[in-house]
């Protein structure tokens, strides 16, 4: 059985909400530190180079969000590690891929995270209420590094958020009933420039308290990489909107729902963006040309009466496993252990996120909540 992720309760400005978190993840981050410094350890990159990197990246963070730069000062300062360390865990991907350096970025080539997402906006759904879920694949060790950070906020909404130990979001919602899930993305255009960590666009997005403004974040700030996101969000009257953001580097596109649902993996759908770009991911990622298909076949029938558990269900689908929406753990090309790490289903407008950690093996949810979150938002 899987460890439950525990939950880490912040609050406060930056730098003191950063050491509440070091402090109570420290053990989690420390092994997330381990997964990721072996990498590059084992492609020549040594902690003066690693630190080094850093400041070539903390310009980019800093003129995105300086309160970033005091977050992650308080979480190694709580967690008892270099700076450098906590940076990586927020821009594993750009920091090691930087586009200056392409004889650094070609021996750290890294395995994709897959993932599958999905939205049942509220005329698909039995109760009338959003749901937004997602597979987060990835490598099998890191069901031991994640964590739930609940974040109260200063000026702003409360934050649920699913994320690796030491980063500040990945997945979550917020109580003004805004959410946003991930997918890897790929393509012709990546790794030309420096842009903004993803994890900081998500963050930035659950900071949000309109709409306008979270897809905002996601659609105008410059990026290092492709990347898709999709954005939700409802309110107490059960009105909602989602959107797909087929992101590159340079460019969005839109994906939209159908019938009420939305449905996205690893590969571009957009046509104005296949008329434009190149998708590079399909050689490591072949399975995503049928799993966003196999979770719409499987809750399009229940269009109007979608539930949670059938959200599930169909992340749970093993359909030519271990190439499947849930995988199980198998060693993958780069040798690396994969699987699915999380299935995250969220209900925005309760406030609610389950998770189940390496969900091919176990269905075993914990629950965690944002007290009363539609209920604050609309005083």
């Amino acid at each position: 059985m899987a460890e439950p992720c525990p939950l880490i309760e912040l609050s406060g400005p930056p730098h003191a909400r950063g050491v509440q978190y070091g402090r109570q993840a420290a053990a989690r981050i420390r092994k997330g530190i381990g997964h990721y410094t072996r990498q590059i350890a084992g492609a020549g990159l040594d902690e003066a180079g690693l630190a080094a990197l850093v400041r070539d990246y903390l310009p980019v963070i800093e003129a995105f969000e300086p309160r970033y730069i005091a977050e992650m000062h308080g979480i190694a300062e709580g967690a008892d590690v270099p700076f450098a360390d906590i940076a990586l865990l927020n821009a594993r991907t750009e920091i090691l891929r930087l586009a200056e350096r392409p004889a650094l970025r070609a021996r750290l080539a890294a395995e994709p995270d897959g993932c599958t997402g999905v939205v049942a906006l509220p005329p698909a759904t039995r109760d009338g209420r959003l749901i937004h879920a997602q597979n987060w694949d990835w490598k099998a060790e890191c069901a031991e590094t994640a964590v739930v950070l609940r974040i109260k906020g200063e000026d702003g909404p409360d934050i649920l958020t699913f994320t690796e130990a030491g980063g500040l979001a990945r997945s979550g919602l917020n109580s003004a009933g805004i959410a946003i899930t991930a997918n890897y993305l790929e393509s012709d255009r990546d790794y030309r420039d420096v842009g903004v960590p993803l994890a900081l666009i998500r963050r930035k997005v659950l900071e949000q308290s309109q709409p306008a403004l979270a897809m905002s974040a996601v659609y105008t700030t410059r990026k290092s990489a492709s990347n898709n996101m999709i954005v939700s969000a409802t309110d107490a009257a059960h009105r909602a909107v989602a959107i797909d953001f087929e992101c590159a580097p340079d460019e969005t596109f839109q994906v939209h729902a159908e019938r009420g649902l939305l449905v996205h993996a690893n590969h571009w759908v957009s046509p104005i963006a296949l008329g434009k770009l190149r998708d590079t991911g399909i050689a490591s990622t072949p399975c995503s040309l049928y799993r966003d298909l196999r979770v719409r076949e499987l809750l399009a029938p229940q269009i109007g009466a979608i539930t949670p558990d059938a959200v599930k269900a169909a992340l749970f689908d093993d359909f030519a496993s271990p190439f499947s929406v849930c995988r199980p753990v198998r060693l993958n090309s780069g040798n690396n252990l994969s699987a699915t790490v999380a299935m995250i289903v969220m209900q925005p407008e309760a406030g609610v996120m389950e998770v189940a950690m390496l969900p091919a093996t176990n269905r075993v949810f914990t629950r965690f909540e944002l007290p009363r979150a539609m209920a604050a938002a609309a005083e």
